[in-house]
C-alpha cells in the first residue's frame, strides 16, 4: 500500500507567505463577517477548505449570493456569483493594500457593497489593510504545499469529527488566527474568559468559550511555535490534564500555550500519516474528557 502523500513544510521558509495569506484571507473572512447573521462561536465567520483552496463559501447580498475562493492552485482570487458573473485577480506580487483595493473594487463592478474594519484581527502592531504594501510575498509553491497540508488534515479531522455526537463545530478555518479547528462541547458552561486576545474584542472570545470545550486543529506556525503543528487544548483545563499520557510520545504539552503539541513532521514522515494524526487527536480528546469528567458514554459515538 502506497504512504500518504504529506507535503513538507517549512515555517522559517514559508513564513513571508504564509504572513499575506493571513492578510489575505481576514479581508475576505471581514467581508463575510459583515453580510452574514451571527452563529455561536462565531462560526459564521469561517473559511472552508475547498480542492483549489480556501473559500468562503456562499455570502448572501440583497437579491444575489455571493462566494470568494483563494485558489492555490491557478494562484487567483475568485468570485463568484448566483447571477453567473465572475471576476478573478492574481494572488502573485499582491500587497495586501493592493487585495483590499481589487477585491472591494471587483465586488462594487457586482453591485455589492462590503463595508468592513480595515484594522486586521489577533495580531500585534497590525497594519490596517488598505494601507499595507509591506506584506505582499506570494511563492506558489509554498501556498501549494500549505493547501495540501489543508487538505490532508481537513479530512482527517473530519474523521474524528464523525465519532462525536455531542455539540461540535465543522472543520472550519479561522482567519483571525490562521489555524484549521474542529471543537468538541460537553455542553457544560464554562468560567468567563479572560480575554485579552491582541486585536479581539473581550467579549468575541468570552462569547467563543462560554460552554467547555476540547478544540484540536492544524496551523502552519507562528512566533510562539515556530514551525507546522497539531495542537489540542480544554478550556477551562482541569487538573491532571497536562500530565495524560497522549499519543504518539513525540506529542508534548507546551507550558506556555496550555497546550498539547504534535510538530507536522512527526505525522509527514510517520508510517502511517492518517493513523499518527488520529491517535494525537483521540488521545489528547480523552486528556479532557477523562480529566474534566465529560460524559462520555452520551456524548460519543457507540462502536459497533
Amino acid at each position: 500500500m502506497e504512504k500518504d502523500y504529506w507535503p513538507e513544510l517549512s515555517f522559517e521558509e514559508a513564513k513571508a507567505t504564509y504572513q499575506t495569506i493571513h492578510l489575505w484571507t481576514q479581508i475576505a473572512g471581514k467581508i463575510k463577517l459583515s453580510k452574514m447573521p451571527w452563529i455561536n462561536h462565531s462560526w459564521h465567520v469561517t473559511l472552508s477548505v475547498s480542492p483549489s483552496g480556501l473559500t468562503t463559501g456562499s455570502i448572501p447580498d440583497q437579491q444575489q449570493h455571493f462566494q470568494i475562493n483563494f485558489d492555490f492552485i491557478k494562484h487567483q482570487l475568485q468570485i463568484i456569483t448566483s447571477s453567473g458573473a465572475e471576476r478573478s485577480f492574481a494572488l502573485t506580487n499582491l500587497s495586501v493594500a493592493a487585495c483590499y483595493r481589487n477585491l472591494l473594487g471587483a465586488l462594487q463592478e457586482l453591485g455589492i457593497e462590503a463595508n468592513i474594519n480595515t484594522m486586521p484581527n489577533e495580531l500585534v502592531d497590525p497594519i490596517p489593510f488598505h494601507q499595507d504594501e509591506q506584506h505582499h510575498t506570494y511563492q506558489p509553491l509554498h501556498a501549494a504545499n500549505l493547501h495540501e497540508a489543508l487538505l490532508r488534515a481537513n479530512e482527517v479531522l473530519n474523521r474524528f469529527r464523525a465519532e462525536f455526537i455531542g455539540k461540535c463545530s465543522p472543520v472550519h478555518f479561522f482567519w483571525g488566527s490562521f489555524d484549521l479547528a474542529v471543537s468538541r462541547f460537553s455542553g457544560r458552561k464554562a468560567p468567563a474568559h479572560p480575554g485579552g486576545v491582541p486585536n479581539l474584542p473581550d467579549w468575541v472570545a468570552r462569547e467563543a468559550y462560554s460552554h467547555e470545550v476540547s478544540s484540536c486543529g492544524f496551523w502552519p506556525g507562528n512566533e510562539a511555535v515556530p514551525y507546522a503543528a497539531f495542537y489540542s487544548y480544554i478550556y477551562p483545563e482541569p487538573p491532571g490534564y497536562k500530565s495524560f499520557p497522549i499519543k504518539p510520545s513525540s506529542g508534548l504539552y507546551h507550558k506556555n500555550l496550555g497546550e498539547f503539541i504534535l510538530p507536522y513532521k512527526e505525522v509527514q514522515q510517520a508510517v502511517n500519516p492518517t493513523q499518527t494524526l488520529l491517535d494525537f487527536l483521540q488521545s489528547t480528546y480523552e486528556a479532557a474528557a477523562e480529566t474534566a469528567n465529560w460524559d462520555r458514554e452520551s456524548l460519543e459515538k457507540t462502536k459497533e
